[in-house]
Formats: C-alpha cells, sequence, structure tokens
C-alpha cells in the first residue's frame, strides 16, 4: 500500500528553469512533489520543445498567476529556413519545402511588418480550443483544424545572428497570446523559403528572468541533502509577481475590513493620490490587490498568510 504525502501550505514563487522534453504540467507535479505543497499552479505554458524562464506559483501565489501571465515575454529562438513543418516546429513532418535561402538584408528588411500590433493565426497544434477539444488532439486526430486569427503585440523582433545560410536567431518582447512558432511560419512565407523553429527559449516572463530561474534537477538535489529548510530561501514571495505595483500600507482595522471585502475610504492629507491596481499590507504582511478609485481602496484579491 502506498504511503499517502502529507502536504504542506507553501506560498510563494519558483522560477523554474524548465528542460527540452519537459511539460509544463509534469514540471508542476514535480514542483509539488519535491515542496510537498496543497497548491501549486504555473504562468504561462511552454511547449515540451521549448526550454527556460516557467514561473510556478505555490499556495497564495496561485492568485496572483493571471497578473504575470498579462506581463510581457522575452523568448530567443532559431528559425531553419527551406521547410515548413504541420506543427511549426522541428517535432512536425514537412508540408513545404524550398530550396530558397534569404540573405541577411532580406531577413532585416522583414522585421518591421512583424513589429506592433499584427494578425496572426494560431498554430493548428496548439492547446486552444475548438468547441471544447483541444486543437492538437484535433490535428493529431487528422481532423481539419481552423483557428481565427487574432491580434497580437510585438514589442520588438530583432536579428540576433545568421550562423549560416539555414538558420536565423531572433529575440522577441511579446505580449500574451503570441505563438513564437506562428511567428517563424509566417516569417518564412513572407521570404518565399518557409521555415520552422527548431530551438526556442523563454528568458522573461513578466518580473521573472532566466537569471533566477532554477532547474527541477536542482531543486530535488536541495531537496535531498538540506530538506525543506534548504529550499525556502529560493522561494520567492507572493508579491515577487507584482513587484512593479504601487503599494499601501494600511492599518490593523483598515486590513480587516478589507479581508472581509469591504472598501476602505483613504482619507487625510497623508491619504497617497493615485488610481488603479495596487498591494496592500499591513505591520509589514501582504493582505490583499485592491483598487483604488475615488479615494476608495476596493479589495480585489485576499491572501490568507501567515503572520
Amino acid at each position: 500500500m502506498q504511503t499517502r504525502i502529507e502536504r504542506r501550505d507553501v506560498h510563494g514563487w519558483i522560477i523554474l528553469d524548465k528542460a527540452v522534453g519537459e511539460t509544463s504540467t509534469g514540471a508542476v507535479g514535480a514542483i509539488k512533489r519535491i515542496f510537498r505543497a496543497k497548491k501549486v499552479g504555473h504562468a504561462g505554458t511552454l511547449d515540451p520543445l521549448a526550454s527556460g524562464v516557467l514561473p510556478i506559483a505555490l499556495g497564495e501565489a496561485t492568485k496572483t498567476v493571471p497578473f504575470v501571465m498579462d506581463g510581457r515575454k522575452i523568448y530567443r529562438f532559431t528559425v531553419r529556413w527551406g521547410i515548413e513543418t504541420d506543427t511549426d516546429d522541428a517535432e512536425g513532418r514537412s508540408m513545404q519545402n524550398s530550396d530558397l535561402r534569404p540573405d541577411r538584408n532580406s531577413v532585416l528588411a522583414l522585421l518591421p511588418e512583424f513589429t506592433g500590433a499584427i494578425e496572426q493565426t494560431p498554430p493548428r497544434f496548439s492547446a486552444l480550443k475548438i468547441n471544447g477539444e483541444r486543437a492538437y488532439d484535433l490535428a493529431r486526430a487528422g481532423e481539419d483544424v481552423d483557428l481565427a486569427s487574432r491580434e497580437i503585440e510585438v514589442h520588438s523582433l530583432r536579428l540576433v545572428s545568421s550562423p549560416e545560410a539555414e538558420h536565423s536567431v531572433f529575440e522577441v518582447e511579446c505580449g500574451k497570446g503570441t505563438y513564437v512558432r506562428a511567428l517563424a511560419r509566417d516569417m518564412g512565407r513572407r521570404l518565399g523559403c518557409f521555415g520552422h523553429v527548431t530551438n526556442l527559449r523563454r528568458t522573461m516572463v513578466g518580473l521573472f528572468d532566466e537569471q533566477r530561474a532554477i532547474s527541477i534537477d536542482a531543486l530535488k538535489k536541495i531537496s535531498e541533502q538540506e530538506g525543506e529548510a534548504g529550499l525556502t530561501p529560493v522561494l520567492l514571495p507572493v508579491e515577487a509577481g507584482f513587484g512593479s505595483l504601487p503599494a499601501l500600507n494600511v492599518s490593523s482595522n483598515d486590513a480587516q475590513r478589507l479581508t472581509q471585502g469591504q472598501p476602505v475610504l483613504l482619507r487625510g492629507r497623508d491619504a497617497p493620490i493615485i488610481e488603479g491596481l495596487v498591494s496592500v499590507s499591513a505591520q509589514g504582511a501582504l493582505i490583499a490587490l485592491a483598487e483604488v478609485e475615488h479615494g476608495s481602496l476596493k479589495p480585489k484579491r485576499i491572501f490568507n498568510l501567515p503572520r
């Protein structure tokens, strides 16, 4: 009979450096086992063939996942010219081929067309749902997958290097909902030579970058050698997910009102003159995310953190 693992309350963020071959769901399961955490989620799926920054939220940090997912993302990716695949990456089968290879100047001239607000049709092999079914499940079953194009935001796209005629390396900073595989596919079509992604690494999500990322293997090693005490320093606080927000400190009485879902009036000459979303603390402890509107502080997310 298998021994039941006793789960514990763990709150904060792990900036995971996901390895190629790992699924995002599998990564969440691994973190849950290592920390014996009750509640774990991730902010932004990465394809199995992609590596890099995958923010993992534990406990109360899961309430802030939407704020992290809405942040900008940076990817470095390699495109192989001459072949378009059905998955738009190296895992798929060849669909279209060309002997043409673009020169550096042609690639550079193309980049402005794929910068700013652009229309993009997601890959057929994606996690988007069609009538309740995942697009990749329908595609694998040989069914027609018709996904509507949508507007995305590409803040910057630059050519990093062209190691040889077959490949180009790019870095893109983009908004929510952008598919890098589709970007490579569409650039290849526009250049008339086709293309697909052979390497993809995410280097930043919102405020989280790869400098602070740690692998599952490294976490396992810490757990085995130092136990739970060794894992604590690796865990970023819940507020790390929205550290760019203005911060307010309130009294214990006002904190109690907020945690009960009641608004708080910001009065007096020291009242902050701000509008919009803020993080709220009391006596050094995070209490809530709240909206400041016409001098009133209205709670949006309440955090039940140990004090």
